[in-house]
């Protein structure tokens, strides 16, 4: 199952989840980006997003105000949705509505993979190389993998610092692959230093010794954190 977290709180673009996107809200505009893949839900804490969902055919679960971040919140609806524990569930967030469905196959395929291959991987996520004017964008998160392809850490400062300038970036996707049983191990671990200083949910596995899979994807898609994203996503859809 794909679920979206979709609160209406952000400090950088208010309402953010419900912005016009070619005729539809951002969340709905995401939600039709991947429908075609498994079923969608959408977890959120406004009574307003769950009226919208519901009038575009989407499932619904209203969800707690104070979850400190997306990952939080689907587990809350998986459990209200009585998921089994094996089932892989993928986190897309709302503000990913240009999100390539081949992306999220990709994670989707490496969660099957881990799931019964490598029991030590918490969970999966996604990277692209980037250029340096997303680097420098700390509204745009960075990534850094050892030689096996997991995460070592992930920033919104531009890493590693290169000082001959010949190093590639990568940028991170917001999507997040678990099972079931992987999902509640993450939110079970508690909220760390880390993720409250970059602002960043992943960092809490890291920080608790867990394992991130990354899988290396090709998208022109970008999460939309400002208003600015916003422009500047529509100029490029255009």
């Amino acid at each position: 199952m794909i679920i979206i977290p979709a609160r209406l709180a952000s400090s950088r673009f208010p309402n953010k989840v419900l912005a016009d996107i070619q005729g539809l809200p951002m969340v709905i505009a995401t939600a039709k980006r991947v429908e075609s893949i498994d079923k969608v839900a959408i977890a959120t804490d406004s009574k307003e997003v769950i009226d919208i969902a519901q009038e575009f055919g989407f499932d619904a679960v209203m969800t707690s105000d104070i979850h400190k971040s997306g990952t939080d919140r689907i587990n809350e609806a998986a459990n209200i949705l009585a998921i089994d524990d094996d089932e892989i569930i993928i986190n897309v967030q709302a503000d990913e509505p240009f999100i390539e469905p081949e992306v999220v196959k990709s994670v989707y395929t490496r969660v099957k993979k881990v799931k019964e291959e490598d029991e030590n991987i918490l969970m999966v996520s996604c990277y692209k190389s980037i250029d340096n004017s997303f680097a420098n964008d700390p509204n745009h998160v960075k990534v850094i993998m050892d030689v096996n392809g997991n995460a070592i850490y992930f920033s919104r400062s531009k890493i590693p610092y290169d000082r001959e300038a010949h190093h590639d970036y990568y940028g991170h996707l917001g999507i997040y692959g678990f099972t079931k049983k992987s999902l509640q191990k993450f939110c079970k671990l508690g909220t760390s230093p880390l993720e409250d200083i970059e602002k960043l949910e992943q960092l809490r596995a890291l920080y608790f010794g867990e394992k991130i899979a990354m899988v290396r994807v090709k998208s022109k898609s970008f999460g939309i954190d400002t208003k600015e994203d916003l422009k500047r996503a529509l100029n490029q859809l255009a």
